[in-house]
């Protein structure tokens, strides 16, 4: 298990909920709820900035949940979360962005928060904090089981570049 605080998110058209880990990678806990669209971003480098000041080694990653159908396959959902993905790694780059699937696991949340007994708009304003959790949570497990960091890697433009460094020479 490579150490280091990871930040879990569960993006939303309306919401984005924001998790954390302990520094050693082993506990994911709700941090917040941001509001989608302006200042979405800023913030998430805001919170990604103040665990940096409080933890010696800062945010090693942020890992993002990606809709997938029961079958695997992706549709709109998934679309829209690969474009805000892409969007977050170039935002705060250096620290990489992770892609894991998350399915059902605002399903989850939501049954999670219904049987504590938690009502309505209090649920609401939670419960993508808890997907979050849960979404966070299964990636510190199966990296901790599997030794490999799950999901895949978002390239930001610079990686692209980097990776291609003839297609800046063929797009003239």
């Amino acid at each position: 298990m490579r150490p280091g605080t990871r930040l879990g998110i569960d993006p939303g058209d309306a919401r984005i909920g924001v998790a954390r880990s302990d520094p050693s990678g082993f506990l994911a806990t709700p941090v917040e709820t941001v509001p989608s669209g302006r200042g979405d971003l800023r913030r998430l480098r805001r919170i990604i900035a103040d665990i940096a000041e409080e933890t010696v080694s800062g945010v090693v990653e942020v890992v993002v949940g990606l809709p997938r159908s029961l079958s695997g396959g992706e549709g709109p959902a998934a679309v829209k979360t690969r474009e805000f993905a892409d969007r977050l790694a170039a935002s705060v780059a250096p620290v990489p962005v992770r892609l894991v699937d998350e399915r059902l696991t605002t399903v989850s949340a939501e049954a999670m928060l219904r049987d504590r007994g938690t009502k309505g708009s209090k649920r609401r304003a939670v419960v993508d904090q808890a997907a979050a959790v849960l979404i966070l949570q299964h990636a510190l497990d199966s990296e901790r089981t599997t030794g490999t960091p799950p999901g895949e890697v978002v390239a930001t433009p610079q990686d692209r570049v980097v990776q291609n460094p003839v297609a800046e020479e063929t797009d003239v």
